[in-house]
């Protein structure tokens, strides 16, 4: 398995390949709830809902709570050499990555729980 992904539509590809649409979506929602921003993202949400939902609270906690914000990406543990290495200069842009970066981490706990939990 590479985590060298680069974008949503490859992490889309891997969860659907991996049938862990559900796992990925328990998981975000758990995070997301631990972190008190719960997203009650439904067992039937499609990818591009997921990223849509995650994407506006995101956009929402860089926008308002900051401080929430940061508490977020340590909850799910986002390096942070890959959050201070984002370049784009957009509100929109940088919530944009800081999605890419969130998902991706989180699909790496459900792949790595699925495949090394025995």
């Amino acid at each position: 398995m590479s985590w060298e992904l680069q974008h949503l539509s490859e992490l889309e590809k891997q969860v659907q390949q991996e049938n862990l649409l559900e796992a990925l979506i328990v998981q975000t929602n758990k995070d997301f709830q631990f972190a008190n921003h719960p997203l009650d993202l439904s067992l039937q949400a499609t990818p591009e809902q997921i990223i849509q939902v995650v994407h506006q609270k995101v956009y929402d906690l860089l926008q308002y709570q900051f401080t929430e914000y940061l508490n977020l990406l340590y909850i799910v543990d986002v390096p942070e050499a890959q959050v201070k290495s984002i370049t784009a200069n957009d509100m929109v842009e940088i919530s944009e990555q800081v999605t890419f970066l969130l998902i991706k981490r989180i699909w790496q706990k459900v792949y790595l729980r699925k495949h090394y939990s025995n």
